[in-house]
């Protein structure tokens, strides 16, 4: 029997139940940050999933693993980023609400530097969405810009399902591979937030492919092409031209029993991630100053002392 909750409830975002930053005092933060002083933060999307879906799928499925994650852990949530990047095929979708690739990545430094100044320097992104392009970069944006010990760590949780994600001939539980609002998809949220699916107008759409297959890798990077579909130009067609409604693939095959494994693994996998930063690095303590910088020693010091605040490194 799991430990999980699947399918999971929902209402966490504004339930006083110790998980969400945003939600907590001054005083809650300090009380726990002596304990755990790891942050999950979620980064979604607002896009078009169809009829059966909401558009603010991505972030609902980031937001419900993390809150699992949290209540097993202790560590803390932050209040998920609901507007992502997006490639160019997905301009023009109806319902899809796109942020440039470097408005984004410049809102994430700050996100981090905002959490690093409050106590928070072992960070986890959580994300779903095709934005893979996105983030590492702001990771590295930020590392250069501040220079300052931390952990910050990104994970396309789709990619700890593994070979949860496969068709049936290849191991998995699907009958089709995973695109997008799809069988694959629409599973996972059946089990995250089924109170807000709606099974009765699922679609079947079909994908439009503009090269022959073998070099493309699909959405979760379980196909066989070398190429990620990210590191591509004129694979596909764009979607408000050849999938207007929003899915591509078949929402009706969707089951949350066929997502239950996936989302396990996911969720085992994310709370041994927190727990071995923990265990290496318990709250309060960080990799070695001398390693993570070339900063003036001694501003670093003053800033991990509290005595100068991480914005003031950004013009040294």
């Amino acid at each position: 029997m799991s430990k999980w909750e699947i399918p999971a409830k929902g209402g966490n975002m504004e339930a006083d139940n110790g998980i969400y930053y945003q939600n907590m005092t001054r005083k809650e933060v300090s009380e726990r940050l002596e304990k755990n002083d790891v942050i999950l933060i979620p980064v979604g999307s607002t896009e078009n999933h169809g009829a059966s879906a909401p558009f603010g799928e991505d972030t609902y499925l980031d937001t419900r693993l993390c809150e699992q994650v949290a209540k097993a852990t202790g560590c803390t949530v932050a209040q998920p980023i609901w507007y992502g990047s997006h490639p160019y095929h997905h301009l023009g979708q109806k319902g899809t609400i796109i942020i440039p690739e470097e408005t984004l990545a410049d809102y994430l430094v700050y996100v981090f530097a905002g959490f690093w100044n409050a106590g928070f320097r072992k960070m986890i992104v959580v994300n779903g969405h095709g934005q893979d392009y996105v983030i590492p970069l702001a990771i590295h944006k930020f590392g250069k810009k501040f220079q300052v010990p931390s952990i910050i760590l990104y994970t396309h949780f789709w990619n700890c399902a593994k070979e949860q994600l496969d068709t049936k001939d290849r191991g998995g539980p699907y009958d089709t591979p995973f695109v997008h609002a799809d069988e694959v998809e629409q599973s996972w949220s059946l089990a995250l937030f089924p109170e807000l699916c709606k099974m009765a107008y699922a679609e079947k759409v079909e994908a439009a492919p503009m090269l022959p297959k073998g070099h493309i890798n699909n959405s979760a990077e379980r196909g066989s092409g070398p190429i990620k579909w990210y590191n591509a130009l004129g694979s596909c067609g764009m979607e408000c031209i050849c999938q207007p409604q929003g899915v591509i693939g078949d929402a009706k095959l969707a089951d949350p029993e066929k997502a239950r494994k996936g989302i396990e693994m996911t969720l085992d996998y994310l709370e041994k991630l927190v727990n071995d930063i923990l265990e290496r690095y318990p709250a309060g303590q960080l990799p070695p100053t001398e390693l993570m910088t070339q900063r003036d020693p001694e501003a670093v010091r003053a800033v991990l002392a509290g005595e100068r605040h991480i914005y003031t490194l950004a013009y040294d």
